[in-house]
C-alpha cells in the first residue's frame, strides 16, 4: 500500500500540472492580444501606452485573459484534487487571493491561489466522503460543497492567511528586485535550464508561473529572461539544420524551416521533434543555450511585460538591441553544441 506522504506528494505534483496547463491557454491567449496591442503604443515612463481605439480594445482582451489566469490556476489546482464540485470554491477563492483585501489590502498573487486550490480542493474532497441521506447527496456536488467549501476556505484567507502570505510576498518580491550583478545572473541561468530541460512541460511551467506571478507583482526582470530563453531552443535547433547540414537528414532539415518560425513566436515545442529523436545531443545543447541567453538577459536588464516570448513581442521589451542579441547569442551556443555532439548522417 502507497504511503500517505507519497500519495500527497503525487496529488499535489498532479494538482499544480493541471492548474498550471488550464491556465496556460488563457496567457498564451491573452499575452499575444497585449502583445498585438502593445506593439502599436508609445514608450513612456509609466510603460507601454496605447492610444488607438482599436488596439485598445485588443489590450482590453489580453488584460482580460491575464486578469483571468491565476483564478483559472487555483480552480484547476482544486479541480484536480476534488473533481467538479472543487472546481469554483477553486476559482471564487483564487480570485479573492489575487485581489486586496483586508484594511492593509493584502494580495497574495501566485502563491496565496495556490494555496487556497490546495484547500479548496481538500476540503471539497473530504465533504465528498460524508455520509448524507440520498435526497442531500442529489445537491451536495451542486449546491452544499460548492458553497461550504467557497465560504469555509475563503474566511480562513482573509482572517487567517492573507496577512502572513502578504509579508512572505513582499519579502521574496523585495528580495528579487534587490538581485544585483552574480546573484542577478544565476537567477537568469537557473530560469533558462528549467525552461529548455522539458521544453513545455511541468518544469518549464513552473519557471512560467513564477515569472508571471512576479510580473503580478511589478517585477519584470526574470520574465524578460525567462521570454528571452524560451525561444533559444526552437531557434537554436533551426540555426544548426541551416549550418550543420551533414548533420540532419532532408525530413529534419525541413523540420528545422518550421522549428525557426515556431522560435520567433516563442513556441518551445517547437524542439521537441529534435529532442525525440537524439536526446543525448539536443537536450544538453538546449539547456546551456537558453541558460546562456536568459542570464546575459538578466545582465543586460531585460524587461518584457507581456506574458509571451520570441521576437513577436520585442516591441513590448526593454533594451530591445539586448533582447535579439542575447537570444541569437543562446541559439548560436546550441547551435554551436549541437556541431559538436551530433554525428555526420548518410541518407539512404
Amino acid at each position: 500500500m502507497e504511503k500517505k506522504p507519497n500519495r500527497i506528494f503525487k496529488d499535489l505534483t498532479q494538482a499544480f500540472n493541471t492548474g498550471v496547463s488550464y491556465m496556460m491557454p488563457a496567457v498564451v491567449v491573452g499575452g499575444i492580444f497585449l502583445a498585438a496591442a502593445l506593439a502599436t503604443g508609445e514608450a513612456t515612463d509609466a510603460g507601454m501606452v496605447v492610444t488607438n481605439p482599436f488596439f485598445q480594445n485588443l489590450l482590453k482582451i489580453g488584460e482580460a485573459g491575464f486578469a483571468m489566469m491565476i483564478p483559472i490556476l487555483s480552480g484547476y489546482i482544486a479541480y484536480s484534487l476534488a473533481g467538479k464540485p472543487g472546481l469554483i470554491p477553486g476559482m471564487i477563492t483564487g480570485f479573492i487571493a489575487n485581489n486586496p483585501v483586508g484594511a492593509n489590502n493584502v494580495s497574495t498573487g501566485f502563491l496565496g491561489a495556490m494555496l487556497v486550490g490546495i484547500l479548496a480542493g481538500y476540503f471539497a474532497r473530504w465533504m465528498k466522503t460524508w455520509n448524507v441521506n440520498n435526497t442531500i447527496r442529489t445537491i451536495m456536488p451542486i449546491l452544499i460543497i460548492p458553497m461550504l467549501t467557497t465560504f469555509v476556505v475563503s474566511m480562513a484567507y482573509m482572517y487567517v492567511l492573507a496577512a502572513p502570505l502578504g509579508s512572505l510576498m513582499a519579502w521574496l518580491m523585495n528580495l528579487l528586485s534587490s538581485l544585483e550583478g552574480s546573484q542577478a545572473v544565476i537567477l537568469g541561468v537557473i530560469i533558462g535550464a528549467m525552461t529548455a530541460i522539458d521544453m513545455g512541460g511541468p518544469i518549464n511551467k513552473t519557471a512560467s508561473a513564477f515569472t508571471l506571478a512576479l510580473m503580478a507583482e511589478g517585477i519584470y526582470g526574470p520574465n524578460g529572461a525567462f521570454r528571452i530563453a524560451v525561444a533559444i531552443p526552437p531557434l537554436g535547433v533551426a540555426l544548426s539544420t541551416f549550418i550543420s547540414k551533414k548533420k540532419y537528414t532532408t525530413e529534419e532539415k525541413n523540420l528545422g524551416a518550421s522549428a525557426f518560425f515556431m522560435g520567433l513566436i516563442g513556441i518551445t515545442e517547437g524542439a521537441i521533434p529534435f529532442a525525440v529523436k537524439s536526446i543525448k545531443t539536443v537536450l544538453p545543447a538546449i539547456i546551456i543555450g537558453s541558460a546562456v541567453g536568459s542570464g546575459l538577459g538578466m545582465i543586460h536588464n531585460v524587461e518584457v511585460f507581456v506574458p509571451h516570448g520570441g521576437l513577436i513581442v520585442i516591441a513590448a521589451a526593454t533594451n530591445k538591441l539586448w533582447f535579439v542579441l542575447d537570444m541569437l547569442i543562446g541559439a548560436c551556443v546550441t547551435a554551436g553544441i549541437l556541431h559538436v555532439l551530433r554525428p555526420d548522417v548518410e541518407e539512404k
